[in-house]
């Protein structure tokens, strides 16, 4: 997932994310540009047409990405993605079995897989969904300098400040939040940061169930996932995508895989997700009582190729916003990524080598290559 920040970066979605994968590319502050935009302080929509606006020309005149078949983002079939109960993992010896391997058999053909009864209560998520609105309902302004947030600078995210066309603009804005700063807020609790504490030490813990269940299926029972992936290299990523008046031609988030090991994802029921299966895009008909799953680069690097990482976007609605909170499952830097059995599919590198080649990758082609990039010679 692609995410500009207020600071001159953007990360492929760790995620990718910007983590929409982590890797910053250096671009125009536009928020130190107040020339350059002329709109409505009071506005809580980050200034897309004006920053934007030769992109947006470009369409108008039918230069640029006017050739892309944009109806092909609608003519899509939509589907329900594999739905595990996790109240299996309570039950029996059998049952708890029968859980585990429908969670590897997802990651191995779907990528994805959504879950029901997952420990984290609807009241959580509610409140969650109730303060993440609230929060991006703020005039753009404060959001790009709210210090009361007590979240690192840069947090705050829009758009994308590489974008040489309309196809590669995420019409989109997000906090990207490390679990550091989660913990740290709750020193001067509000009721947004007592929220997030609580969805965020909930869905981590989740996380590394997950992660430990996949690797267990491997044959790996191992701390690795407790040892790399830590509170400071964890996140939380609230995002919003505004209704968009020229919703198809720019995507919410542009096509791509996630740089972490694993993504949870909770949405509501506006609908937009969407991923390559079997060749074709597909549409992920929402669930507002379950989490999504998906599997990261790193995840599909570390088991060999076993289970996938997955293209995805999300696409815009002309007519509704829509909100979604994801949380990255991401280790430090300095970790070797490396498959967990020979003959390996995908060279060694550590986590810092693999940002760096996606940010040099987003830079020339202003796309990630990811994977591909570390596939060990057959020559």
């Amino acid at each position: 997932m692609y995410l500009a920040t207020s600071t001159s970066q953007f990360l492929l979605c760790f995620p990718l994310s910007g983590h929409y994968g982590k890797i910053m590319v250096k671009s125009t502050n536009f928020s130190q540009q107040p020339n350059q935009i002329s709109r409505d302080d009071e506005s809580a929509d980050p200034p897309f047409e004006e920053t934007y606006k030769k992109l947006f020309d470009d369409i108008r005149i039918g230069k640029g990405s006017s050739k892309i078949n944009y109806e092909n983002l609608f003519v899509v079939e939509e589907c329900e993605l594999p739905l595990i109960d996790l109240e299996q993992l309570k039950g029996r010896e059998f049952e708890r079995e029968e859980c585990k391997r429908k969670i590897a058999q997802a990651s191995q053909e779907w990528g994805f897989f959504q879950v029901v009864n997952h420990g984290i209560s609807q009241d959580v998520l509610l409140q969650m969904r109730k303060e993440q609105m609230k929060l991006f309902k703020k005039p753009f302004h404060e959001k790009m300098n709210d210090k009361q947030l007590n979240f690192s600078v840069g947090s705050y995210r829009w758009g994308t400040p590489s974008a040489t066309c309309l196809q590669q603009l995420s019409w989109s804005e997000a906090f990207h939040v490390p679990l550091t700063d989660i913990s740290n807020s709750t020193h001067h609790p509000t009721t947004l940061s007592s929220t997030m504490e609580q969805f965020a030490t909930t869905i981590s813990e989740l996380a590394h169930d997950l992660a430990r269940i996949l690797s267990e299926r491997m044959g790996y029972k191992s701390k690795y996932f407790r040892e790399t992936c830590l509170p400071h290299t964890c996140y939380v990523r609230m995002n919003r995508y505004p209704a968009c008046p020229i919703s198809p031609q720019v995507f919410g988030l542009m096509p791509h895989t996630d740089s972490d090991f694993l993504t949870i994802l909770h949405q509501d029921e506006i609908g937009g997700l969407q991923l390559v299966r079997d060749g074709k895009w597909i549409s992920v008909k929402p669930n507002p009582q379950a989490l999504i799953i998906n599997i990261g680069d790193l995840f599909q690097a570390w088991s060999n190729g076993v289970y996938k990482s997955v293209k995805h976007r999300v696409v815009t609605n002309k007519a509704k916003e829509r909100f979604s909170t994801a949380f990255f499952l991401c280790p430090s830097y300095d970790t070797e990524i490396r498959s967990c059995f020979e003959p390996s599919v995908y060279k060694r590198f550590t986590f810092r080598e693999f940002r760096q080649q996606v940010q040099e990758d987003v830079k020339k082609y202003g796309y990630k290559v990811g994977l591909p990039r570390f596939l060990v010679s057959t020559h």
